[in-house]
């Protein structure tokens, strides 16, 4: 209903106060705001809101909203041509269609803080018990805990044996026959809503049992096979007839079409971000050189690139010359070595432009994991697991580790180990739909919130 009132709201306006149309006949004027209509019901029959979902993410709800209003912009173009064929609406069209997208996406904002809002204070909640001793199953509370306003409460686990050293995080309610014990019961049908259950396929007639408890009252069942991704490498599902196997997979961008997507993409926004930083270059140049005239603007550093090859990393200096430039120590909060302008260049990230360079070059992509000197990475290739694995595509300007609490100083192996998680975790399932959410939370963290780890 919100999406109709924005479409119609627009087609008054431009109706009203476009050039074009207020030389139109009340005849046409009707058809217009007739298929305008016509057209964005079918496309919300395709591509309809889906904020309400517990665990969609805003890359989904962004693809839908683009397919949603290309879709109607297209089908009320073919309308208006089958109805009166001589008229000209396809830039009044394009502009409507251009305007509907940007008003959407502010409602669909909107609407889902809303509906986060509701959630977090503790109305449209969903209980959730485990059944199983699995901790693959800690891996979905996790998942459904990671943001409160999803809506789930986990009451906690059955269990013929204890998640040991996992008593804190989740409450043993008891053994699996005690619950299969309760029977059909209205009570327990008011208690909990979700039940998910990961044991051994070994035990199939005890998973049917739980299955049908479900059932009888009235609880929705959801069964967790061992995770593929717990075996170490990237796995994905086929079918071999009806039985289902994995088999190991190359990342989305080994595919050309993919890649392809991915380097437009790069080129159309390095370009513009390039033309858009041009004018300030005099004005930053100078401040640098005024506050510390013994070094160059830029600093250049040779950092691993995709394939592990290396290449020269380009950024404003914000930090004077000085013998640990080789990347080894990573820069502090209270770090001496900076000047207060490129203190201020880090805190807003004014630094890392010069980085669409070698975006537009082909050495890096906008997103995708930040290189690190080569300095770094041979002495974390030691200490973790698959470290260079994240280099098996280009490194990024942002990418998901850094708008995801991993960006800055890593202290502790840990949180290398984390960012080296989230990085792979990208290669595996990128998207451009990915790189778009990526793009805004960074704008977000960056611009609007600020990021406290930026120094």
């Amino acid at each position: 209903m919100c999406d109709f009132v924005i479409l119609n709201a627009l087609v008054y306006a431009f109706l009203k106060w476009h050039p074009r149309t207020s030389a139109w006949s009340e005849n046409n004027a009707v058809i217009f705001v007739l298929t305008c209509n016509l057209a964005m019901m079918i496309s919300e029959s395709y591509f309809y809101t889906v904020i309400h979902r517990r665990l969609i993410g805003g890359g989904e709800i962004l693809r839908r909203l683009v397919w949603l209003t290309m879709l109607q912009t297209i089908l009320a173009y073919l309308f208006m041509k089958m109805a009166i064929y001589y008229m000209s609406v396809g830039w009044i069209l394009l502009m409507q269609g251009t305007a509907l997208f940007v008003c959407l996406l502010i409602a669909r904002l909107i609407e889902r803080h809303l509906v986060r809002m509701n959630r977090k204070s503790g109305k449209n909640i969903r209980k959730v018990v485990f059944v199983g001793s699995d901790k693959e199953l800690l891996v979905i509370y996790d998942r459904l805990m990671k943001d409160p306003t999803r809506g789930f409460k986990v009451l906690g686990y059955y269990g013929d044996v204890t998640l040991k050293g996992e008593e804190g995080k989740l409450k043993r309610l008891g053994t699996i026959d005690e619950l299969l014990a309760i029977g059909h019961d209205p009570v327990i049908q008011a208690s909990f809503d979700d039940m998910y259950v990961s044991l051994s396929r070994l035990k199939s007639e005890l998973i049917k049992k739980l299955s049908t408890f479900c059932e009888e009252n009235v609880i929705r069942f959801y069964f967790v096979p061992l995770s593929v991704e717990s075996i170490g490498i990237p796995l994905r599902r086929e079918q071999v007839d009806d039985v289902e196997v994995f088999t190991t997979y190359a990342n989305p961008l080994q595919n050309p079409v993919n890649q392809a997507i991915k380097r437009t993409f790069d080129l159309v926004f390095s370009t513009a971000a390039l033309i858009c930083i041009l004018p300030f270059l005099p004005v930053i140049a100078s401040i640098i050189k005024i506050q510390s005239p013994k070094g160059g603007i830029f600093f250049k550093q040779p950092r691993t690139g995709a394939d592990g090859k290396s290449f020269i990393c380009y950024k404003f200096r914000s930090m004077h010359p000085n013998k640990d430039e080789s990347g080894l120590v990573q820069a502090k909060k209270d770090d001496p070595r900076k000047f207060p302008f490129g203190n201020f260049m880090r805190k807003a990230s004014i630094d890392e432009l010069p980085q669409f360079w070698n975006v537009f070059k082909g050495d890096m992509s906008v997103i995708g994991p930040r290189p690190h000197p080569v300095a770094l990475n041979e002495e974390y290739v030691k200490l973790i697991d698959k470290y260079m694995a994240r280099h098996f595509v280009k490194p990024g300007v942002t990418g998901l580790a850094q708008v995801t609490g991993f960006r800055g100083e890593t202290k502790e192996l840990w949180q290398m180990e984390g960012r080296v998680k989230k990085d792979i975790w990208y290669m595996e399932n990128w998207t451009i739909w990915l790189d778009l959410r990526i793009l805004w939370q960074t704008v977000k963290q960056v611009v609007i919130k600020g990021d406290e780890q930026a120094y």
